[in-house]
């Protein structure tokens, strides 16, 4: 059956719903499951987050791609203070919705990452919007399934908010896909990766609580490492 641009969109329609579900799901099961349960299974979801964090790092070659934009993504963050900007966001949100404890700002930023950062979203989106074929959507969509649900049964209904960054995200590039077909190469969805991959190895340091690290800070580097890329004379 052909796919046709009436199709178009409908594969982030489907990750969006999926995380919601699974979210939903997870923060219904979280809420019945003990504390020490709670908190093997935060250390567990830190675990793996760190070792998504070193795969998606070397998907690039050259170490000097994610360094030069981790530490210029760096420099913008902490002058606009993103960090500071999102937890206030979420103590906010979790004041007025929550009565009890729920890292709504950490689930947020965590899982945006997770949905958003990574060659199925990028591929996966063009793919959508140049031809209307939204199967590599909807495997991520089934992954991001499993991953919402795991997540927010430990760190609560944050993980929902996430479906709104995916939305953002994956929208963008889907209905952009005309545009960006000739200038999104595989260099440039490599750098992405394993700049996102600092980002991710960051976030499990904070899952563990072994160092705090302001990972919002370093978002602006995911815009950074396309751009160091593209440039002639950058030494790949």
């Amino acid at each position: 059956m052909p796919y046709t641009s009436l199709l178009m969109g409908l594969g982030t329609a489907i990750n969006v719903v999926t995380v919601l579900v699974g979210g939903g799901v997870g923060t219904l099961l979280g809420a019945r499951l003990p504390e020490r349960m709670r908190e093997t299974g935060m250390q567990a979801i830190g675990l793996i987050t760190l070792l998504i964090g070193i795969s998606n790092f070397f998907s690039q070659d050259n170490p000097l791609v994610p360094l030069a934009s981790i530490i210029g993504g760096l420099v913008i963050g902490e002058a606009l203070d993103i960090d500071g900007a999102l937890k206030r966001f979420g103590d906010t949100l979790q004041k007025r919705f929550s009565k009890g404890e729920s890292p709504v700002s950490r689930a947020f930023v965590t899982t945006s990452l997770l949905f958003c950062v990574g060659p199925l979203t990028v591929l996966g989106s063009l793919q959508d919007g140049l031809t209307g074929d939204y199967r590599l959507l909807a495997l991520k969509s089934t992954l991001d399934f499993i991953a919402s649900l795991s997540f927010a049964s430990v760190l609560g209904w944050g993980v929902l908010l996430s479906a709104a960054t995916v939305l953002v995200v994956q929208g963008t590039l889907t209905f952009s896909a005309g545009v960006l077909q000739g200038v999104v190469t595989e260099p440039i969805i490599s750098a992405i990766t394993a700049t996102g991959g600092v980002l991710i190895f960051g976030l499990g340091l904070v899952l563990l609580e072994l160092k705090e690290v302001r990972v919002a800070n370093m978002l602006p580097a995911l815009l950074i490492a396309p751009v160091l890329v593209a440039i002639p004379w950058w030494p790949l």
